[in-house]
């Protein structure tokens, strides 16, 4: 089959989110052809390049979300009050959709609001393939307007009733970039019109795609989130956000989660904790299959099955250095640890995430020094301070893997977390954890290793004192922890279950097209016998209730726009 895989800011580029388990995807199932449509976010990204790429990745279109591309398009008069009257109805739904934390319609139903907005979308997508794109329509002041008279009607919300001029223009610029993707030619026949799957690797933008694919093509949409998008919106919405920006950004966002999660034919959340996000924003139960990211146990292979015992009086930390991560209640808590255990240690190995992680580590470092002056054993003795902050690279830890095999407990202190991957590492190498209660820990976890409240540095020392005093049992939890990690989250159960799931969407998609031969002549036998299996999913029927290749010679046909028939394609082409 041919899929078309669709990403945001990551695959195939050389940087960016989730390239990895793409990549990984990609080449575990070599016996399928891949259509990559990306889009990416910054310049850097794209002038980085891209990786390379197997040889059943048929081909590669790419977008930008950082900058609109001029389309060129003009739209006369009959165009310009289709496009005012599909923004209007858009931003209706927007300042109209129900607040955070009120009453809403049970899961899987779709409220008012949510009608509005889908049939205003298709509505922009459908003028968007007609007039040749919106890039300009956008953009307009036409497009202010309708928002601002949308945040002026009786029943905005009270924050987007704030709105003056400068967050009027914000909100729209914020719009016009989301709804980019309605303006590529990606939609046609033999492009994404042509594939017999699209897979969302991210939901919100990175899913519009294939919602306008199933809408155009109807092409079946899967759609998979490790990280929930709309989470992440409201995690990276700054507090200096005016309110009135902030709550219609909001409310587009859910409305676009709800129709991709209404729309798709199969949602893979990444854990449960991503599970019960799509579930309050409307996802159908039926249709969500939870599929654990696939990491590369080989390289923690051999600190797993090591004979070796790391320094049993060292904690490990490994991450990435910011404020979410909390090493201040972790500095606190081995604070309460040195009064247990005078002679333990504790390494922070990462490196800092941007401006804000630099400074935060610059405080982590200053809070260390003053929480645990240097120590010396002797009186002519240079001082060490038992906290030590170092990075991946030096000659004392190449890599990830003597990480964790520098210390005997690694602990996780974060009181925001998605997917813990760090912890994943640590189950592969055998190692037994210490983790607060935060995002999809406890699923991970399964009950081999400790867990405390999150910002609870006495639980935290606690714990941690606990395994230091009892090897026996940090021995038992760091082989279940590797047992229940090579068993659940390895890139071959990924790859399998993501084969599972293609076999099973498209066995109950409609046949689109019909293989012909090089002299026009149908096929027999070339679709898939699931794709003829009884039900509403198989229609349109073929006419007379046989395939044309039984037709009698000289039996008159039927045309094919009459009849719904998808439209005959060279084999060459459908069979990619």
């Amino acid at each position: 089959m041919r899929i078309g895989l669709l990403t945001e800011g990551g695959y195939p580029y050389v940087c960016g989110d989730a390239r990895l388990w793409c990549d990984r995807l990609v080449r575990g199932l070599g016996q399928h052809e891949f259509d990559i449509y990306a889009l990416s976010r910054t310049e850097r990204q794209e002038a980085e390049g891209r990786l390379p790429l197997p040889p059943h990745v048929g081909r590669v279109r790419t977008a930008p979300l950082w900058t609109a591309r001029d389309d060129g398009a003009t739209h006369g008069r009959r165009a310009r009050r289709r496009f005012a009257e599909a923004y209007a109805e858009l931003a209706a739904a927007l300042c109209t959709a129900p607040e955070p934390g009120s009453p809403q319609d049970p899961p899987g139903t779709a409220g008012p609001e949510a009608d509005r907005f889908g049939n205003a979308l298709h509505a922009l997508a459908e003028l968007a393939r007609d007039e040749g794109g919106l890039t300009g329509a956008l953009r307009s002041e036409a497009a202010v307007r309708a928002l601002e008279q949308a945040c002026r009607a009786p029943h905005a919300l009270r924050a987007a009733r704030t709105a003056r001029v400068p967050e009027l223009l914000r909100t729209a610029a914020h719009l016009e970039r989301a709804l980019r993707p309605l303006s590529l030619d990606w939609y046609d026949d033999d492009a994404l019109g042509s594939v017999d799957l699209c897979h969302a690797t991210a939901g919100g933008t990175a899913a519009l795609p294939g919602l306008l694919a199933r809408h155009f093509a109807g092409i079946p949409l899967l759609v998979t989130e490790y990280g929930v998008h709309l989470r992440a919106h409201y995690l990276g919405t700054s507090r200096e956000t005016p309110p009135a920006v902030r709550a219609v950004l909001a409310s587009f966002h859910r409305l676009l989660a709800a129709e991709v999660y209404r729309r798709a034919a199969c949602i893979t959340p990444g854990n449960t904790h991503a599970r019960r996000w799509q579930e309050r924003c409307g996802a159908d139960r039926e249709k969500l299959r939870t599929v654990y990211p696939g990491m590369e146990a080989a390289r923690f292979t051999e600190v797993g099955e090591s004979a070796d015992h790391a320094d049993p009086r060292t904690l490990v930390w490994v991450g990435r250095v910011e404020p979410a991560k909390d090493l201040i209640s972790l500095l606190h808590a081995f604070a309460e640890i040195r009064k247990e255990e005078p002679r333990a240690r504790l390494r922070i190995v990462g490196a800092p995430a941007g401006g804000e992680g630099t400074a935060y580590l610059g405080h982590c470092r200053a809070l260390a020094a003053q929480l645990f002056p240097d120590e010396a054993d002797g009186v002519h003795d240079v001082g060490d301070n038992p906290v030590s902050f170092e990075d991946i690279g030096g000659p004392e830890m190449p890599g990830l893997a003597e990480a964790y095999a520098a210390g005997a407990v690694v602990v996780l202190s974060s009181v925001v977390e998605g997917f813990p991957i760090s912890l994943v590492e640590a189950m592969f190498c055998g190692r037994a954890t210490v983790s607060t209660d935060v995002g999809a820990v406890v699923e991970v976890i399964g009950g081999t290793g400790l867990v405390v409240p999150p910002r609870n540095p006495r639980a935290l020392a606690e714990a941690c004192v606990a395994l230091l005093r009892d090897p026996e049992r940090r021995e038992r939890l760091g082989a279940a922890a590797r047992a229940r990690a090579l068993e659940l989250f390895t890139v071959e159960q990924n790859v399998t279950a993501f084969h599972d799931l293609y076999l099973e969407v498209v066995s109950h998609s409609p046949v689109r097209r019909v293989l012909v031969d090089g002299s026009g002549e149908p096929l027999p036998f070339g679709v898939p016998a699931e794709a003829h299996l009884p039900g509403h999913w198989t229609a349109p029927r073929l006419p007379r209730g046989r395939p044309r290749w039984a037709w009698t010679p000289g039996e008159t046909t039927v045309p094919v726009r009459a009849t719904g028939l998808p439209t005959p394609v060279p084999a060459a082409e459908g069979a990619r």
